[in-house]
């Protein structure tokens, strides 16, 4: 396939809402008596948007660009801690500030690169496997029914990971994220119709992995 700049630009939003969740994580906010972080608002995002990459171009494209976020995450978090272990000017007051927003503990960022890998490959799996078993239809069903396995993954290995030992709400915590990230995705609904429908018409392009192969480690085709 042929890149195109709206493949670009996808695949830019799925990477910008990736980033964007990681940062503003760390801010907890409360929905009435649910507790979540911040990046509820936009970590599902990269959900819808991977849907619409796995739908329109196929799980080998997909799969580039879950690694190409991966990456990405990879270099921010890095270039994060280089600027957290850096002198501080001597004027300069908001290091404790810094640290607070961005220096992420080990165990949190393994938790959620492993939760990250597992759960987006497994929501393109899904859904790639979903397109050919319903021959096309039902787009609501694969894009929900992916969610609801990826998100699923996701969620429970983040949680365990990153909470297992400090709170023994850790059950309750999962089922409320998974929840509420399902339930974005079906909200979302309409407007991932309404992309894969412009891109499929624009991009002329339909994929459907009948010879693909699925080993998320295999990147070369």
């Amino acid at each position: 396939m042929k890149v195109s700049h709206r493949f670009v630009i996808v695949t830019a939003v799925f990477i910008t809402c990736l980033i964007t969740a990681n940062i503003i994580a760390v801010k907890v906010i409360s929905l009435g008596s649910v507790v979540l972080p911040a990046a509820i608002v936009v970590f599902p995002l990269s959900y819808v948007f991977g849907d619409i990459l796995t739908e329109v171009y196929g799980y080998c494209w997909a799969r580039r660009v879950i690694w190409l976020g991966f990456a990405c995450n990879l270099v921010f978090v890095f270039f994060a801690w280089v600027g957290q272990n850096l002198p501080p000017a001597s004027f300069w007051e908001k290091q404790e500030a810094y640290e607070s927003i961005l220096g992420y503990t080990w165990r949190l960022l393994a938790a959620s690169f492993i939760g990250y890998l597992v759960g987006e490959f497994a929501n393109s799996f899904v859904l790639a496997k979903m397109k050919i078993l319903t021959r096309g239809r039902w787009l609501w069903s694969r894009t929900i029914g992916s969610t609801l396995v990826g998100q699923g993954l996701d969620t429970s290995i983040f949680i365990t990971l990153a909470y297992i030992g400090t709170t023994s709400f850790v059950p309750i915590m999962i089922l409320y994220h998974w929840l509420i990230k399902t339930g974005y995705e079906a909200v979302a609904t309409p407007f991932t119709y309404a992309v894969v429908n412009y891109l499929k018409k624009k991009e002329a392009v339909d994929t459907y992995d009948y010879e693909t192969k699925f080993n998320p480690f295999f990147i070369s085709d």
